[in-house]
C-alpha cells in the first residue's frame, strides 16, 4: 500500500504541473517578456555603445583631417604669394593679391550662404501648432469638449470642422 501510496502522489504532481492555472501562466508570460524586454534592452546598449565608440573615432579622425587640410591650405597660399614673387612682383604685392583673392572667395561664399539662409522655409505648421498650444491644454468637461483636430494626408495638414468632432 505505500508503494501505492507514493506511486500515485507523483501522478498527482505530474498532474498539477500539467495544468497550471491561467494566473500562473500570466505570470510566466509576463516574466519571459520581461526577461525579453530586458534582453533587448542590454542589446541595444552594447550595440549602441559600439557604434557611438566608432562614430567619436571617426569623428576624432574627422577634424584632424579638417585641421591638417586648414594648415595645408596656409602652405597652399604662401606658395602661391611665393610663386608670383618668382615671377618678379615684389613680395608684399604678392601676399596683397593672395590675401585680397582669399578675402573675396570668402565674402562670395558668405553672400551665398546668406542668400541660402533667407530661402529656408520656416515651419509654419509646426508655429500654428505651438500658438494653438494653450488652447489645446485647456481643460473642458468631457462630453462638451468640441475641437478641430488636423488630419495628415498626402503630407499636408488639413483641419476637421468642430462638429465633426467631439469628445
Amino acid at each position: 500500500m505505500a508503494h501505492s501510496a507514493s506511486s500515485t502522489q507523483p501522478a498527482a504532481r505530474h498532474a498539477a504541473d500539467a495544468d497550471p492555472s491561467v494566473g500562473a501562466l500570466v505570470q510566466s508570460a509576463m516574466a519571459d517578456v520581461s526577461t525579453l524586454i530586458r534582453a533587448e534592452i542590454e542589446l541595444a546598449k552594447a550595440e549602441v555603445s559600439r557604434s557611438a565608440k566608432k562614430a567619436g573615432i571617426s569623428v576624432a579622425l574627422f577634424a584632424v583631417a579638417g585641421v591638417l587640410l586648414a594648415f595645408a591650405g596656409i602652405y597652399l597660399f604662401v606658395t602661391l604669394a611665393e610663386f608670383f614673387t618668382w615671377l618678379g612682383l615684389a613680395r608684399w604685392v604678392s601676399y596683397l593679391i593672395v590675401t585680397v583673392g582669399l578675402l573675396l572667395v570668402a565674402a562670395v561664399a558668405g553672400f551665398i550662404g546668406l542668400r541660402m539662409l533667407k530661402k529656408i522655409d520656416k515651419p509654419e505648421r509646426t508655429m500654428e501648432s505651438l500658438r494653438e498650444l494653450p488652447d489645446v491644454m485647456h481643460r473642458e468637461e468631457p462630453g462638451q469638449r468640441r475641437r478641430a483636430l488636423p488630419t495628415v494626408s498626402n503630407g499636408r495638414v488639413e483641419r476637421r470642422s468642430p462638429d465633426s468632432y467631439l469628445v
